[in-house]
Parts: structure tokens; sequence; C-alpha cells
């Protein structure tokens, strides 16, 4: 069965935040499906710039649940929501559809439970944006050919000491969203800061998918 999604509309540059800094393309994306006034967690916040953005430039009411304590000192810094927490444990805190938009931007490759993460956004979330790097990019096919783990611009890390312990391609997250009853509502892809639409299982380095929760 085919999948029912649409890629992003728009071409998607990059742009500055409420706070002057430049939203990275893939993090404009995200603020765009983002509604005004939305209730957002991000998973893995990082330094808070996406719920700082959101805050400040289209009134979200924004938390954030990040492991590093220099990202979340930033997060404090930014006066940004955060509560430090190891992801892995799950979202216990947060009560059944709290949240209109549940983020996890480029950490999804990194956890150890995927099904679970997923479960957890679809149960507390109305609808969930997940960023992954694609290891379908022609360039880790031909790495493997030449008898090389890849190492890119988007996984910067040699085998041995990557944070990156579940890689997928496009089609990997599509099945595994649909066995989960995640439907995918939209997605955009990228290569490098450009968005990509053509060939995108095999150009693009950065896919972003939104999904609506089965609860809805």
């Amino acid at each position: 069965m085919s999948a029912t999604f649409t890629d992003g509309s728009a071409q998607t540059q990059a742009r500055p935040s409420a706070g002057g800094a430049l939203l990275r393309p893939d993090l404009a994306r995200i603020a765009q499906w983002i509604p005004n006034g939305s209730r957002v967690l991000d998973l893995g916040c990082g330094d808070g710039t996406l719920l700082a953005h959101l805050r400040d430039a289209q009134q979200a009411s924004t938390v954030g649940v990040e492991i590093d304590d220099e990202r979340v000192i930033a997060c404090v810094r930014r006066g940004v929501n955060v509560i430090q927490q190891n992801l892995e444990d799950g979202l216990a805190l947060f009560e059944d559809g709290h949240f209109d938009t549940v983020v996890l931007s480029q950490t999804l490759q990194a956890m150890h439970n995927t099904e679970r993460i997923l479960a957890e956004m679809a149960r507390v979330g109305r609808e969930g944006i997940v960023s992954f790097p694609n290891f379908g990019h022609w360039t880790h096919s031909w790495s493997l050919l030449r008898g090389r783990m890849p190492v890119t611009g988007q996984m910067p890390y040699q085998w041995y000491d990557t944070p990156n312990i579940h890689l997928c391609t496009l089609k990997d997250f599509e099945d595994l969203a649909a066995r989960l009853g995640l439907r995918i509502v939209a997605r955009a892809t990228f290569a490098g800061s450009r968005e990509v639409r053509t060939l995108a299982g095999w150009r693009a380095t950065l896919a972003v998918y939104r999904f609506a929760s089965p609860r809805n």
C-alpha cells in the first residue's frame, strides 16, 4: 500500500528565528507545520533554538526535554522551559494527548528503543514531527561499495564512536510508521540546506516527517 502524504509545499530557506539567529531549513519547515498558539513538546531540544522561536514568533506554549548539561543551560539562558531527562526513560511525566505537537529532531537514530519513543510521542501528542539522517543517500551506498562505513556531514562520526545506532531509509521509516498506526500527513526532504523532491530516497541527506496520532 502506498503512503498517503504530501511533500512540503513551498521551498524552505534558512530564516531568522525570533531571537535573530538563523533557523536551519529543516527547523524552519518544522515551524511551518506547527500552528500558532500550539502546545509543543520538543524531545532532545538541544539549545532551545526551535522552542524559543515557536514561543516568540508563533505564541506557542513550549516545553523541552534534554539530557546534556550544557544544552540545558543554554535553554535556561533563552528562557525556554526545559526538563533534564533521558528520553530512554519514556514520557511518563506527560498525560495522554497533552500536546498539540511533539517534535523529535535528528534524535531518532540515536534512540535504543525506536518503537517506544514513537509510540510515546503519539500518546502525549495529537501530532508528531520526526527528522533523521537518510541512510539511503547515494553517497552511503558508494562508501559501502568501497568497504567503508559512511562518514558525511549529516553523519560525521566514525563507526566506533557514533551515537547513531538505528539508521534507516525513508521507506524503512514509512513502513515502521504504518506498523505503529502513525498516519504520515507530510514529508520534507533535504540535501544539505536545499529541500529536494525528485528521487528523494536517493538524493536526500535528511528527512522530516509529520504524522498524526492514532488517537485522532
